[in-house]
């Protein structure tokens, strides 16, 4: 069985799947969601032509003139009048400026006594000087957020200048996670000879941390095909994701475990370093997902497959991560059939690949800062030259 490109592969795990169903939440709930719907303005921004700043509003053309004050001009509370000729409204940022006033002369710029105001420094230089106009942002019916589009804190203040108080979004995504192995046992747990700790569990529930999921945890279970194909048989989720038992040893089970229950195998290792024993197919409504089991393999698919398929699901324009420009600041080896992904430490701007990059070497990972993308068949590559990375941070 040929390799599968992992571009090719991400294609296909979207496509086991639509996007889950959508849900009205009210903004402040939405952060890290995606939106399900455009967002359009429900309203004008600014509302009204605004000062920029604090000082008083006049015409241009009496700027040189000795002006009297007549009013006040406040953020809620706009000046009852209009500003004539010789005349002058104090403004505070943000103010509404008053019919009349065409201009914003700065109060450092300014000298007053009572209700007497002259120009005390060069002014404004331009009519119109010191003024947002209404509109300048949005205005009502503009499209201020796409379909598609995760919600961080620029944007749900975006939508909550437009007028919105919810938002259309995808409802969480519900993950159930499964570890394999006999040789496993809870982390924390007494320490034997012979039993590892599972660490795929905490480490892909942080992965997925921050992302709009339900994760159900069906714990550690044996190498036993009857035992495994009857939790898969049971498993109510939108993803069910496995760790380990996913290559061609006697005691690799979970992809027979998968038929058994099923399932139906869409594709079954890619051409990457770590990572080619990764699966993964539909069992009933559920993507089903097998990761290998060596920790850092698990880490790198997961980051490449898992957490894409979340945002996939839930409603993301563009799911799968991509790989940002920089520049090695170390050797690299020329690839063979599959494409690589270095872990590195960025130093001085510069990306380091680590010393190791054994696939079960944690510490290593645990110190990296981002995983130098390399394609298949890729010639040597030296210090300074330009490469790609995707960020670990």
């Amino acid at each position: 069985m040929s390799l599968l490109p992992v571009s090719e592969a991400q294609a296909r795990l979207f496509a086991l799947a639509p996007p889950v169903a959508i849900e009205s939440v009210a903004i402040d709930d939405a952060a890290g969601r995606w939106t399900a719907e455009p967002i359009v303005a429900l309203r004008t921004q600014p509302w009204r032509d605004l000062s920029a700043m604090d000082g008083y509003a006049l015409r241009f053309a009496d700027l040189e003139d000795k002006l009297t004050v007549i009013g006040e001009s406040a953020a809620g509370r706009p000046f009852d009048g209009d500003v004539g000729a010789g005349q002058a409204a104090r403004i505070f940022t943000g103010a509404a400026l008053p019919p009349g006033a065409d201009t914003v002369l700065l109060q450092e710029e300014a000298r007053r006594e009572g209700d007497a105001l002259w120009l005390d420094g060069e002014g404004p230089l331009r009519r119109g000087a010191h003024i947002r106009r209404a509109g300048s942002d949005f205005l009502t019916g503009d499209m201020l957020i796409e379909a598609g589009i995760r919600l961080g804190p620029a944007q749900l203040g975006l939508a909550a200048m437009g007028g919105h108080g919810r938002l259309p979004v995808r409802r969480r995504v519900r993950v159930a996670m499964v570890a394999t192995g006999d040789e496993l046992a809870l982390p924390g747990a007494p320490l034997v000879e012979g039993v590892l700790p599972a660490s795929n569990g905490p480490m892909l529930r942080g992965l997925l941390a921050g992302l709009p999921v339900e994760i159900v945890d069906l714990g550690i279970l044996p190498d036993r095909l009857d035992v495994l194909a009857d939790a898969f048989r049971a498993v109510e989720a939108d993803i069910l994701v496995t760790t380990g038992g996913a290559s061609v040893g006697d005691h690799d089970l979970v992809r027979p475990a998968l038929a058994a229950a099923g399932a139906e195998i869409d594709f079954w290792r890619i051409a990457m370093k770590p990572g080619k024993p990764l699966m993964a197919g539909r069992l009933g409504n559920t993507v089903a997902l097998g990761l290998p089991g060596n920790p850092v393999s698990a880490f790198v698919t997961a980051r490449l497959f898992l957490v894409p398929l979340v945002a996939a699901l839930s409603g993301a324009a563009q799911p799968a991560p991509t790989p940002l420009p920089g520049v090695l600041g170390g050797d690299l080896a020329a690839t063979a059939n599959r494409a690589e992904y270095v872990r590195a430490r960025i130093v001085d701007g510069r990306l380091v690949p680590s010393a190791t990059q054994d696939s079960a070497a944690m510490r290593a990972l645990a110190r990296a800062d981002a995983l130098i993308f390399r394609e298949a068949h890729a010639e040597p590559a030296k210090t300074g030259e330009s490469c790609f990375f995707l960020p670990l941070a």
